[in-house]
């Protein structure tokens, strides 16, 4: 049975300048990025609470592999989430993500950008239950102020 994708929810994040640990064309970068604020809408409608952290590991290949945490505040209650994933950039983009100016990402079209992630949700909310019992993928794209995330049950 081939599994299918139904749309859930959209989560807009702002975040605030990276916090670069190290850059090395050689070894990597690692970055943390804190997440500030954020709306939900869809499914679930609310705000991303402030607090929230991306880690992002950007490999010498420019594979950047992300892990993300934070929390929604939604109309049913609270929402932890941790969203683990992959972003890849055409090569000839590569070496810019060493740098400090991030600009050339306003320059790449969308479809160009491999980025995509599995969140994992934890509730303590009976009405979202769904969120805990079934498999869900993300589609993301980069905006001017953080990333724009859909969220797709797996059925």
């Amino acid at each position: 049975m081939l599994p299918a994708l139904e749309y859930s929810f959209r989560i807009d994040i702002h975040v605030d300048k990276p916090v670069v640990i190290s850059s090395s064309p050689l070894k990597g970068k690692r970055q943390l990025i804190p997440i500030r604020s954020g709306t939900v809408s869809g499914a679930l409608n609310g705000q991303v609470m402030p607090g929230g952290v991306d880690s992002q590991f950007i490999d010498p290949d420019g594979i950047c592999r992300l892990s993300a945490r934070y929390a929604l505040q939604v109309g049913q209650g609270t929402v932890y989430v941790e969203n683990n994933g992959i972003r890849r950039v055409p090569d000839a983009f590569k070496e810019k993500l060493f740098g400090d100016d991030m600009r050339f990402f306003d320059e790449l079209p969308p479809s160009q950008i491999y980025f995509r992630s599995v969140p994992v949700f934890e509730t303590d909310v009976p009405e979202l239950s769904w969120l805990t019992t079934s498999v869900f993928i993300c589609a993301a794209e980069r905006t001017a102020s953080g990333v724009t995330l859909e969220f797709y049950k797996v059925v």
